[in-house]
């Protein structure tokens, strides 16, 4: 694991988010809460990208395809393909939950930094 200085912490002001390219990923920063989040920006169920995904106010952001919602901290499901109405239920049924990869951030002399995989 190593630590890759992203971007500026003056770049991503509360409420916005930022996609960044590290080596080969693309990780979606979000600013929540004065706190910093990076995740894959990947839906794990059908790698839709997550950066118009919605914030909700306990912590998670939702997929824009299927609406399935992730804990910014964890990368755990807190719900599973809920949509469309009765075929999210069996997509749901057939592709099993799988959680969001996260990165671990800090802010470093007004970077921020993500730790990645080498």
């Amino acid at each position: 694991m190593s630590w890759v200085k992203v971007l500026s912490e003056s770049e991503l002001d509360q409420g916005k988010r930022q996609i960044v390219k590290v080596e080969k990923e693309k990780i979606l920063l979000v600013n929540y809460g004065g706190i910093i989040y990076a995740v894959k920006n990947a839906c794990p169920h059908l790698k839709a990208p997550l950066n118009k995904g919605k914030i909700t106010a306990d912590g998670a952001i939702v997929c824009p395809l299927h609406r399935s919602a992730f804990d910014l901290t964890t990368g755990a499901p807190k719900s599973w393909i809920p949509w469309p109405p009765g075929i999210g239920k069996l997509l749901g049924a057939i592709s099993k939950e799988k959680p969001l990869q996260v990165y671990p951030t800090r802010v470093e002399e007004g970077d921020i930094w993500v730790e990645v995989a080498e």
